[in-house]
């Protein structure tokens, strides 16, 4: 199994690709305005706040260590624009969306996607 940075640094191109994939779907078409929208997803505070949520309600246990491996995994760097609490938030659920991909359990991916979606819809401004 790889360890939880890795899943990440996968779980986060999936997660962008889908979160753009999204945007040009409501049909916006301006390279800014889809950049500028997909920020607000794709921001650590963001990514850490559907996190927290899906651990209520949402995420399988099997889900929850493996966003705890991701949270709690230590990265070599310092994390921009974010605290570090925040960026191990983020990173956790990157983990998750790495290790649904790689395991190939698509629908489930897409569901916790569209579900992330929503709480941020519902909780950051636009």
């Amino acid at each position: 199994m790889l360890n939880g940075l890795t899943l990440a640094y996968i779980g986060d191109a999936v997660y962008e690709l889908e979160i753009r994939n999204c945007l040009i779907s409501k049909g916006i078409t301006k390279v800014n305005d889809l950049h500028n929208q997909a920020i607000k997803y794709t921001q650590a505070a963001s990514q850490a706040l559907a996190a927290l949520k899906l651990i209520d309600y949402y995420y399988s246990e099997a889900e929850i260590t493996i966003y705890k491996r991701g949270r709690n995994q230590s990265a070599s760097h310092k994390p921009k624009n974010t605290d570090v609490s925040t960026y191990n938030k983020s990173t956790g659920f990157e983990a998750v969306l790495g290790y649904l991909y790689l395991e190939k359990k698509t629908e489930r991916l897409h569901d916790i996607i569209k579900e992330s979606i929503k709480i941020v819809d519902n909780t950051v401004e636009k």
